[in-house]
């Protein structure tokens, strides 16, 4: 198989950039695996994978607080159901596109194929901004979204969940207008309510998921968390969860950010402050720099989009965790990471490093994990809500913590064992595309041409 399977994807999907970009990474480490099984070329899956089963893109008409109609669109990807039900976030947010979507689907297939459950590849949302909005205008936004999203998805076939934009109130409105649609009682969505369907531990598992991965990571270098500086971007679900784990296992964060900018506490956030975050971001839903106002000895940093780099990757630190967005550290940013001692980066968010920004990280030694390993806790303590669901089940915070843990030290143990197979002894990128790719591909050759 040659180079002109990239060429055709690229040709049938022109100016999808993000989308690109993802498949660009994955072929670059499974191209090895497609010379050594000639079943894989011979099924033609590396382009089958590459093509979602499914885009549905619909109008979303909604009214506002002055009585004014606005419209959105809406969309939903189905990308692979080989190995379950397609699951993955809803994301609303003003820079939603199908390039955008198809990226975050993509990355999906691999990242839910590592956790062991049987969850296929989805993504959806709409460029609907929430910010701003009243409930009001959230809720009948919302209701009106899933009027339509309804008529493609099911406890069995598609089981979205929350993303950026999409937290629990907007969960609830989704819920409740798909359980009035159906008149039915069922697990279409994760991320419910702990009284209404939810799972334990669900909104804490991204965070805390990336930092028990980040800990295996540095077992292998016989090192712990205690002790050690972490450079954290994003101030959402996220970043809260991760910057909580840190606290709790001695480690020391220093900074959290949001579009606004970002804040350094050279003293590290602890519990308390924290709590400040927490407050500020999902109640009162303000800005960053409050925080530095606050805190005296915290400093604020505004965002500046024509500097070519974010200087909150230009402190010095001991670990980087990017938690905000995708491609938010460029190869500028990984020079600046590499230069003030920066020994390890896992990602927290979906696809956060540029090409170039690995490719510096990786040349100088930086133990570099990526998302669809690091932040698959998120999806797969998502997979545990469907579970319970299923079986009309609820286990307790320690029951669902433990399979979280467990879950992140097998896809760890995975990617290292894959890539050592490979030989990529050590290479936690290589590993988490290739076990994924192996998985679903098996899966599919299995099921036909479909």
């Amino acid at each position: 198989m040659s180079q002109s399977v990239i060429d055709r994807i690229k040709q049938r999907t022109p100016g999808e950039t993000e989308f690109h970009q993802a498949v660009d990474e994955v072929y670059l480490n499974v191209k090895e695996v497609l010379d050594r099984n000639p079943q894989y070329v011979k099924h033609n899956i590396f382009d089958r994978i590459a093509e979602p089963e499914r885009v549905i893109m619909f109008r979303v008409p909604w009214m506002d607080d002055q009585g004014n109609i606005n419209v959105n669109r809406g969309y939903r990807v189905q990308m692979n159901s080989a190995i379950g039900p397609y699951k993955g976030g809803l994301r609303f947010h003003p820079s939603v596109n199908l390039s955008i979507l198809k990226f975050l689907a993509f990355e999906q297939i691999f990242k839910n194929a590592l956790t062991g459950l049987p969850m296929g590849g989805g993504k959806g949302g709409s460029d609907f901004d929430p910010k701003g909005k009243s409930d009001a205008e959230v809720m009948r936004f919302t209701q009106s979204f899933m009027q339509e999203l309804a008529k493609h998805i099911g406890h069995r076939t598609d089981v979205p969940a929350g993303d950026i934009g999409v937290g629990g109130r907007e969960i609830g409105y989704l819920f409740g207008m798909y359980k009035k649609i159906k008149n039915e009682f069922v697990g279409i969505l994760t991320g419910k309510g702990q009284g209404w369907g939810g799972s334990l531990i669900r909104p804490e598992a991204t965070g805390w998921g990336l930092i028990y991965f980040a800990m295996y990571m540095l077992e292998k270098q016989n090192e712990t968390l205690a002790g050690k500086r972490c450079i954290v971007s994003g101030s959402g679900n996220v970043a809260q969860f991760a910057i909580e784990k840190i606290i709790q296992n001695d480690g020391i964060a220093v900074t959290a950010s949001d579009s606004s900018g970002f804040i350094y506490d050279p003293d590290g956030i602890t519990r308390e402050k924290l709590e400040f975050i927490m407050d500020l971001k999902n109640n009162r839903r303000g800005r960053i720099h409050e925080y530095a106002e606050k805190y005296s000895n915290a400093t604020f940093t505004p965002a500046d989009r024509e500097a070519g780099h974010n200087a909150l990757w230009d402190i010095e630190a001991d670990l980087a965790l990017p938690c905000a967005t995708q491609n938010e550290i460029n190869a500028a940013d990984a020079k600046n990471l590499v230069k003030n001692g920066i020994k390890l980066v896992a990602e927290g968010a979906n696809m956060p490093t540029t090409p170039e920004a690995i490719e510096v990280l990786m040349e100088n030694g930086v133990n570099y994990a990526p998302g669809k390993a690091s932040n698959a806790g998120g999806v797969a303590t998502s997979g545990l809500e469907m579970v319970q669901n299923f079986g009309g089940v609820y286990w307790t915070a320690e029951e669902v913590d433990k399979k979280l843990q467990n879950i992140m030290k097998g896809i760890h143990d995975n990617c290292l064992a894959t890539a050592e197979k490979y030989g990529k002894k050590g290479d936690y990128m290589a590993g988490a595309n290739i076990a994924g790719f192996i998985k679903v591909a098996d899966a599919m050759i299995a099921e036909g041409i479909l």
